[in-house]
């Protein structure tokens, strides 16, 4: 049976067969559950609203492999185009099977089940998307009562006494309103053996953007109405836009990534009890016979430690040779290293960069390539490089300068990267000679190029990469003039998976830097997308963010990007150099992609998946209209904290974050 209320409606369907409830644990498909369309209003056809609602989507698929499972935004601006929504994913399933799920709700939802709906909401096993313009979903709403349950009877006559499920559900649900056992999540799972037959599995979910006293009266909410419904059922799934409270007689979440014990069994009238005394008489001798098993297991591993340092070391290094080979990456040795360098010759130095100094070689066979020694300031140790060199070695993309090897002798920790024969944008985009050989084709491209670069560094790639240094200096240009993107070589792992984090080390360099970054240590993709704006911005223009002195009115660059676009002169932002050899329509939606990517709330700012849509789809899109961007810093020079004074770059290496998936 379902139950759906809204208002003074009410829908009462069937019971939906068992099949609908698989665990949801693998990557395949997404198991459709229910959907709801509440038919407040519609919207037509290529309107500002369904532009809005597929940049919501495009938004919520981006961010759908956040490791809490949860993302809210909002798009448009005003009435007529503002859309609200979020989605919600299963505590206990992976980032990929999350992606997964969302994209077949935000694909299907408005094709197959919603058109038109300006406020629809859809579940599945594994996940659940909405969205609204009245923005009303961010609390708990009790005209919502929907509850699916599994259509198998009892059999057994002495299933589930009803005094002792609603107690179990209850103690679910204060756990998961909680927080506590999932940091991050509202989230809680629990096994019920109220049998020596049978178990219960149960598993309680809130959204994140919902207050505890909210998640709690949602729950409670949804086991009263599996009361009423479903005393007899052999499982049960109750939904709702902000929870959902489900068991089964079979265990359908995912054990290994949740950490919730089992609940002690409750004592059932009629049961037979073990007295204090017989528990005593065995207890004893057992944990008397435990306690010198213990002794004696210490004494012989401690016997045997020194034996299996040595395997230990020799498996491990075996082991570091294999993953290299995997991620076919070549160790070198020094001497080897400083023979394709001459010794480190001045005259083979590209570039040097606040942790160490790139130098060209020339390997035996030929091939070129940039070699990167780092400074002691690196401050890494040899395991710790060893592994960061591992993991960004995986990182293959026609836009990112891909690392070849790397050498580690003593002190000396080196990375080996492909040569890039036509330096670095900056050289060409900032000198009044060279920025002429940049037309707006080659200019666009570059554009494009960066913005599939960081799309695979946030998104597509094995790791989640946040580049916190974007800038033209390292934007490396190929024989072709493509654009690849270097100095993200030097990772830091972070201590957990996460799309966002914060630091006391800020790395980087003024005016690129997004404001909650430079004065708070908060990074995430979307400072990326802060610095990756203002490089559009920079490309459109022929100018520094800290050229403000060369700006009519000593105006702030971003300032006075901005004063031109809401002044409706747009095209007086662009690089002279061009000429008349642009295109109006291309330069008008870097310009407004730019803007958008420097708004100062990160919310706000586009994600990399959104400026590739829309660079794909220029026809079919309508972004909304950007605010004010921030206007806190203003330049006169350009300054690096923590990294020191770089030239013009080559091929450079500084610091990024890398968050393993």
């Amino acid at each position: 049976m379902f139950i759906f209320k809204h208002g003074k409606s009410a829908i009462f369907l069937f019971l939906l067969p068992v099949a609908c409830f698989n665990s949801g644990a693998g990557a395949g498909a997404a198991t459709y559950v229910y959907h709801v369309c509440t038919n407040t209003s519609t919207y037509l056809p290529n309107s500002a609203f369904q532009s809005s609602l597929k940049l919501l989507f495009s938004i919520l698929s981006s961010n759908s492999t956040v490791e809490n499972g949860f993302h809210n935004a909002t798009t448009g601006h005003s009435a007529d185009d503002k859309v609200s929504g979020l989605f919600l994913c299963r505590g206990d399933l992976s980032p990929q099977v999350c992606q997964s799920c969302i994209t077949a709700a935000t694909t299907e939802l408005p094709e197959l089940y919603c058109p038109n709906q300006k406020e629809a909401v859809i579940w599945f096993e594994e996940c659940m998307v909405l969205y609204s313009d009245l923005n009303r979903f961010h609390v708990f709403d009790p005209s919502y009562r929907p509850v699916v349950t599994n259509s198998q009877n009892v059999t057994d006559p002495d299933f589930l006494p009803a005094s002792l499920v609603p107690a179990w559900l209850q103690n679910l649900a204060m756990r998961a309103a909680s927080g506590r056992e999932h940091p991050g999540k509202n989230f809680a799972v629990s096994q019920f053996d109220y049998s020596d037959r049978q178990t219960l599995y149960g598993l309680a979910q809130c959204s994140l953007d919902m207050g505890r006293d909210d998640c709690d009266t949602c729950l409670k909410e949804s086991i009263s109405s599996l009361q009423v419904c479903c005393e007899r059922r052999a499982g049960v799934m109750a939904v709702m836009p902000g929870c959902n409270i489900r068991y089964e007689t079979f265990l359908f979440y995912n054990t290994t990534a949740t950490s919730a014990s089992p609940l002690p069994t409750p004592i059932v009238p009629g049961k037979s009890k073990i007295s204090s005394a017989v528990l005593a008489v065995i207890i004893i001798p057992v944990g008397g016979f435990v306690c010198l098993f213990i002794v004696g297991f210490c004494v012989l591993r401690k016997r045997a430690k020194r034996r299996r340092y040595h395997q230990d070391v020799e498996a491990e290094e075996e082991a570091d040779h294999h993953e290299f080979t995997k991620a076919e990456l070549k160790q070198y040795d020094f001497a080897t290293v400083q023979t394709v360098t001459n010794n480190f010759s001045i005259d083979n130095k590209l570039g040097k960069g606040g942790f160490g100094v790139v130098y060209k070689g020339i390997l035996a066979s030929g091939q070129e390539i940039a070699v990167k020694r780092l400074s002691s300031r690196s401050g890494q140790g040899a395991g710790e490089f060893k592994n960061e060199v591992m993991l960004v070695g995986k990182l293959q993309h026609r836009n990112l300068v891909r690392l070849l090897g790397f050498c580690l002798d003593a002190e000396e920790k080196i990375l080996i990267y492909e040569y890039v024969p036509n330096r670095s944008l900056d050289y060409y985009l900032f000198d009044p000679i060279q920025r002429e050989r940049l037309n707006w084709t080659m200019r666009y491209k570059i554009i494009e190029g960066i913005a599939r670069g960081l799309l695979y560094l946030h998104e597509d790639s094995q790791l989640r990469v946040i580049h916190r240094d974007l800038k033209a200096g390292n934007v490396l240009l190929d024989e072709s003039m493509n654009a690849k993107i270097s100095d993200f070589g030097m990772a830091k792992i972070c201590v957990a998976d996460q799309s966002q984090g914060s630091t006391n080390r800020i790395v980087g360099t003024y005016g690129y830097m997004s404001p909650e970054y430079a004065m708070h240590g908060q990074f995430s993709v979307k400072s990326d997308a802060f610095s990756f704006g203002v490089l559009i911005l920079e490309i459109i223009s022929g100018k520094k963010i800290s050229s403000s002195f060369e700006l009519p009115d000593s105006f702030g660059f971003l300032s006075y990007a901005w004063k031109l676009w809401s002044n409706g002169t747009p095209l007086e932002f662009v690089d002279t150099s061009l000429g008349e050899s642009y295109s109006r329509k291309e330069i008008i939606q870097c310009m407004h992609i730019g803007l958008l990517c420097v708004q100062e709330d990160p919310a706000v700012r586009l994600s990399m998946n959104a400026v590739v849509y829309m660079l794909n789809n220029s026809d079919s899109v309508s972004p909304p209209p950007p605010r004010q961007p921030v206007s806190v810093f203003r330049y006169n020079s350009e300054i690096e904290p923590d990294v020191g004074s770089k030239s013009l770059s080559v091929n450079e290496i500084s610091i990024s974050e890398v968050c393993p998936r």
